[in-house]
């Protein structure tokens, strides 16, 4: 007989800063079933706590503290460039509730939130992307060999609740899912603003290149998801042999497209290392 969990056993999530993408994990969170007292944020603007509590309906501290001292899983979301100052306020809080820590902070790596926090923490770097904020997320995950099978599967509840996740063999390939998830919605959104400048240019009305360029892409990304077949046979599938399609894949080709994208990935990552190496220097 199958035992379901109620709200008083499930962990409390805390979350330390309530912008965006703690909003759109809080509110993932109550959509799946996770109760609203099992929720508890912090944030010191008056503005974002005000826009919690009449978005979500959940309270919102002024205090870290105030959160970091009941939270079984706390959430670090706050700026990479100040997590080491907000993290090292919470030490002895942290140090004695011993919390699973999730980290969404792009690019700080985990020797260095254990290191503020005091040491000897289960912990998780999580990077989610911007589209969690419309729950078609996709986020990458790495735990520390202190986090046990338990709080990975919290963690990846947590961030499921606004997308898929992957868990990643090694914290380096973090930076590659940053290099393509976490920035790739602008790779995307660059592709889509030079599609509909071309038909532009080429005689549509601007409206309407803008609504056939977004509904373009999420079909193609319907079908790529739903079909479950490579990127490559969907595209050549698509191609007729000496079509229109062949001759605008030609161009691109001819142009490095591949080329061009792989270098991106790899400035990406490169760059990404780099402001790990930055943050870890903070406070």
């Amino acid at each position: 007989m199958t035992t379901l969990t109620t709200e008083t056993e499930k962990p409390l999530v805390g979350f330390i800063g309530a912008g965006n993408m703690a909003r759109s994990l809080a509110g993932g969170l109550l959509r799946n079933g996770w109760g609203s007292k099992r929720l508890i944020l912090a944030d010191p603007h008056e503005q974002q706590r005000d826009g919690i509590e009449k978005a979500l309906g959940l309270r919102v501290h002024r205090d870290n503290l105030d959160v970091a001292q009941r939270a079984d899983i706390l959430v670090l979301a706050v700026k990479p460039q100040v997590l080491g100052q907000v993290a090292t306020e919470l030490t002895t809080a942290v140090q004695h509730k011993r919390p699973l820590v999730i980290s969404i902070a792009a690019g700080v790596r985990i020797d260095d939130i254990e290191r503020w926090l005091g040491g000897n923490l289960a912990v998780v770097r999580a990077m989610p992307n911007t589209p969690a904020l419309v729950g078609s997320g996709a986020s990458g995950l790495f735990a520390n060999a202190r986090v046990t099978e338990t709080q990975r599967d919290q963690a990846e509840s947590i961030l499921r609740a606004v997308g898929v996740t992957v868990w990643v063999e090694n914290e380096q390939l973090i930076d590659v899912v940053t290099a393509l998830s976490g920035s790739g919605p602008a790779y995307f959104f660059l592709v889509m603003e030079a599609l509909e400048a071309g038909a532009i240019k080429a005689g549509l009305d601007p409206a309407q290149a803008r609504l056939l360029t977004l509904e373009t892409a999420v079909g193609a990304a319907k079908m790529a998801l739903e079909s479950g077949e490579e990127p490559a046979l969907l595209r050549k599938r698509v191609t007729s042999p000496g079509g229109t399609t062949e001759q605008a894949v030609q161009v691109m080709e001819q142009a490095g497209i591949r080329q061009m994208f792989e270098q991106a990935v790899a400035a990406a990552v490169r760059r990404a290392n780099e402001l790990g190496d930055l943050f870890g220097k903070n406070p």
